[in-house]
């Protein structure tokens, strides 16, 4: 077993471009060694300093790698300058899968967490005014879930045949005539200043101060419904069996982790245990539907 070594963090925030030739040149983010595990996060991700911690001592040396950009992740990871990724669920795989021709497959299920309605301009639902404003995810994966959260809200309805990738297309009821704003996922927050209300990714809610409990409509992870949306650790294909991965997944589990993920999220995220195979499955379902 070899000693702890310091963890590190690195933080990737810049263009596109600029972070792909970063990491392909090597320059900023670690690796090489058999046992060094980097793994792609979207955004602070405490409960994987305590994996960090428990993985030094089966002889891993796990890294964090910190992505502000949801199409990041999967790039790096399918590009070899990554091992893992933690930062999606099914559905974002599967469509990321799909549009960029990659083949990376879920390992391990970690969390599903509500996906809310936030608003520091009203306080309940009642109070969002003919013609305001809801900003929403611009990614097919996220709008598509967004625009269901907003359904159930009751403030739209939406085509009966509308599937996970729903657009505003398919809208066929908006009784308040709300406008509905596309943004990058992780500017929901931002418009919170101007907008009337925002549907905000719990990952991207957390940092920016908005806690869960203050929203004025939730999803239930718990429903079956709530599955595709399920998190992952996720790995390339051709790597998915890897038996230091496996370590991972079981220190992901271990109830240091867990305990650390109930504190950091409020209690809001639900840990899901799903064979790897059944998760596989799903993302195969899913990227069947986008092949239509």
């Amino acid at each position: 077993m070899i000693s702890a070594l310091p963890r590190r963090r690195t933080l990737i925030a810049a263009s596109a471009a600029t972070v792909l030739a970063l990491l392909v040149s090597g320059c900023g983010v670690g690796g090489g060694d058999a046992h060094h595990i980097r793994v792609g996060v979207s955004g602070d991700s405490p409960e994987w300093d305590v994996l960090a911690k428990e993985a030094a001592k089966e002889g891993l040396t796990v890294e964090t790698v910190v992505f502000d950009d949801y199409s990041l992740p999967n790039k790096a990871l399918s590009a070899g300058d990554i091992e893992l990724n933690a930062f999606q669920h099914l559905v974002f795989l599967a469509q990321s899968n799909t549009e960029n021709k990659t083949d990376i497959a879920p390992i391990a299920a970690t969390t599903v967490v509500p996906l809310g309605l936030y608003s520091r301009k009203h306080k309940q639902l009642a109070e969002i005014p003919d013609r305001g404003e809801i900003a929403l995810p611009n990614d097919p994966a996220n709008q598509g879930r967004a625009l269901r959260v907003l359904e159930q809200a009751e403030l739209l309805e939406l085509r009966p045949e509308a599937g996970l990738f729903a657009t505003p297309d398919d809208i066929t009821a908006n009784p308040r005539h709300l406008r509905l704003t596309p943004v990058n996922a992780q500017q929901t927050p931002r418009t919170l200043q101007d907008a009337d209300a925002a549907v905000i990714n719990d990952g991207v809610a957390e940092p920016a101060g908005i806690k869960a409990d203050t929203a004025l409509y939730k999803d239930d992870p718990a429903a079956p419904q709530s599955v595709p949306y399920l998190n992952v650790i996720a790995a390339r294909a051709d790597q998915k069996d890897n038996e230091d991965y496996r370590k991972i997944v079981e220190l992901y589990a271990s109830r240091a982790v867990q305990d650390e993920v109930r504190r950091t999220s409020n209690g809001t995220a639900h840990h899901v245990e799903l064979p790897a195979a059944d998760l596989q499955a799903e993302v195969a379902r899913i990227q069947k539907q986008l092949k239509r």
